[in-house]
């Protein structure tokens, strides 16, 4: 399965030069905890997540009026294709280590989000679905 048939497809956004005050703010609106940065060309160049506010922000004293976006994020995200294996994207999670990887068409604009929690989700719906097929062929079903 190719990390397109699960990937969220709306993807919350911040623009570089604001002030985390302004993207953490709309993180609690949104009730998100990723933002991606993206260029003119919808290209993503950085993400940023609650845990960088709360250690690159937060942790350091700094005003988060003052601070940029930029300034915090992760520049340069290791993404995936719509057409990347599932088990392609574990792997680059548990490389980097990312629980979150843009998601780019052919030509690298953003059209997605992957995350960890995406995967453990369908993990356990085809875990669901297995279970119902061994309790249907199991002894004591078939034993009815």
């Amino acid at each position: 399965m190719s990390v397109g048939r699960v990937c969220t497809r709306e993807v919350d956004l911040a623009d570089a030069g604001e002030s985390v005050q302004v993207a953490a703010s709309r993180m609690n609106t949104r009730n998100v905890g990723t933002l991606l940065v993206i260029d003119e060309s919808k290209c993503p160049i950085g993400i940023m997540t609650d845990r960088d506010l709360a250690m690159r922000v937060v942790g350091k004293g700094l005003d988060p009026n003052s601070t940029t976006v930029e300034s915090v994020m992760s520049a340069a995200p290791e993404s995936v294709t719509e057409e990347t294996p599932i088990e392609s994207a574990i792997a680059a999670m548990r490389a980097g280590p990312h629980r979150r990887l843009p998601v780019v068409d052919e030509n690298g604009r953003l059209v997605g989000l992957i995350s960890l929690d995406d995967i453990l989700d369908l993990l356990s719906e085809e875990f669901e679905e297995i279970g119902k097929l061994i309790r249907k062929e199991g002894p004591t079903a078939l034993a009815l």
